[in-house]
């Protein structure tokens, strides 16, 4: 079972990996888009981190909603509402509950993906976050052990990225100058993922 101080450590993990690469995310961002990628993911996890340390939400739907708030207020760009939506929309499908099994998570985590889809109007092939998402969740189960797959799903759908031809976002203005670069958004999505992992064996 999945509680508080999973989530807690899962995002605070995501947040150290961002902080990491957020170099690179603005790198992959400078290419074919705004260049302020990392800077931004970089500002609202910080706010994430210092948010949950303060408030220290009882259960994994509130620390997923709070965490979601912060993204939306601190991140400029289309990034902050995306992320924020995708935590937000996961935590209500958890509910109130102290304790949640993988696979409850599972199914609350492709609530929030199709949610992110909703909003931006994208599907995957688009050269988006969701070529990381959708691959991860689709192998997300019932069991903690299904979340390196999910980390290896995600990575993979985010190089997948490169040659594709950008349809959604700023890059589609692009049109075949997009081709040939990852996109930053399936790259952070991806270490999301990867912190989810490493959050099951702190």
């Amino acid at each position: 079972m999945l509680d508080a101080e999973f989530f807690r450590r899962w995002l605070t993990a995501a947040a150290a990996l961002v902080d990491e690469e957020a170099a690179r995310l603005t790198e992959l961002d400078s290419a074919i888009g705004d260049a302020d990628h990392g800077a931004n993911l970089q500002r609202g996890f910080t706010a994430v981190t210092a948010a949950l340390a303060a408030g220290t939400p009882a259960t994994p739907g509130a620390v997923l909603i709070t965490a979601g708030k912060e993204l939306i207020s601190k991140v400029g760009g289309a990034s902050g509402p995306l992320y924020g939506t995708l935590l937000r929309r996961t935590g209500k499908a958890l509910g109130d509950a102290p304790e949640v099994a993988p696979g409850d998570f599972a199914a609350a985590l492709r609530e929030g993906v199709a949610a992110v889809a909703a909003l931006g109007g994208a599907r995957a092939g688009d050269k988006t976050m969701l070529d990381a998402l959708e691959p991860a969740v689709a192998v997300l189960g019932d069991s903690t052990d299904t979340f390196e797959a999910a980390r290896d799903a995600a990575g993979q759908g985010a190089l997948e990225t490169i040659p594709m031809r950008a349809r959604k976002g700023r890059a589609s203005y692009l049109g075949e100058r997009s081709i040939g670069h990852e996109d930053p958004g399936a790259a952070s999505s991806a270490l999301l993922m990867a912190a989810l992992a490493g959050a099951v064996r702190p």
